[in-house]
């Protein structure tokens, strides 16, 4: 009689992720290069259109945004700027919910802002991100789910104020997203999927913001 497969490390902690929290994927966002670089005066990099070319063959700034993202385990996104880098290893993976966007531009009185100039990797819709802050989670867009640990908060940087709204740094303090190490592979895709976690997630509070230690909420 055959021995059954040994248990992998990866079926272990997916088989603790028994809570199910619906979200969208509105946006993946894939770039070569760190274009928030030196000095926010001096605008961002510029997308190199004649090198890089996105999904269907479109070229400029937006085919940074892709339908679908390949994460690698260990390594990161393919083609992403941190894709390798052991030194950002632990935030290869960066993810922000787009509700914290929406209360920072309300706060401010601004317009809607554009969620790929906040330059995090996967912007999700219904995503109460703070709680999987320290712990193994992953997200399923329907190909099967890409094992993620959740590491530190995305801090936000002064270039905030340049490229969504004056006073945009100091409001997105403690909710500008995390930064995450990918443990498993897989393929990520715009649109509807599914946030697998050991602890409930609150969608309704994924736009609240908390300071970076302990957890408190801030006013």
């Amino acid at each position: 009689m055959t021995a059954p497969a040994p248990v992998t490390a990866s079926e272990q902690a997916l088989a603790l992720l028994v809570h199910r929290t619906p979200v969208e994927v509105l946006h993946l966002l894939v770039s070569p290069v760190h274009r928030y670089f030196g000095r926010p005066k001096d605008g961002p990099l510029p997308f190199d259109t004649d090198e890089h070319q996105g999904d269907g063959g479109a070229t400029g700034p937006a085919s940074e945004d892709r339908e679908s993202a390949d994460v690698v385990a260990g390594r990161g996104i393919v083609g992403d700027r941190f894709f390798g880098k052991a030194a950002h290893m632990d935030a290869a993976v960066t993810l922000l919910a787009v509700e914290a966007l929406e209360a920072v531009a309300a706060q401010l009185g601004a317009v809607p802002f554009d969620p790929l100039l906040a330059r995090r990797n996967v912007v999700l819709r219904g995503a109460e991100l703070e709680p999987l802050r320290g712990r193994t989670f992953a997200l399923d867009c329907g190909g099967g789910p890409v094992l993620l640990a959740g590491r530190r908060p995305a801090a936000p940087c002064a270039w905030m104020d340049r490229q969504l709204a004056p006073g945009a740094h100091a409001a997105l303090r403690g909710r500008g997203g995390l930064r995450c190490e990918p443990l498993g592979s897989g393929r990520l895709h715009r649109g509807a999927a599914v946030l697998l976690s050991d602890v409930p997630l609150e969608p309704a509070r994924a736009g609240e913001a908390v300071l970076p230690r302990g957890g408190r909420r801030l006013p």
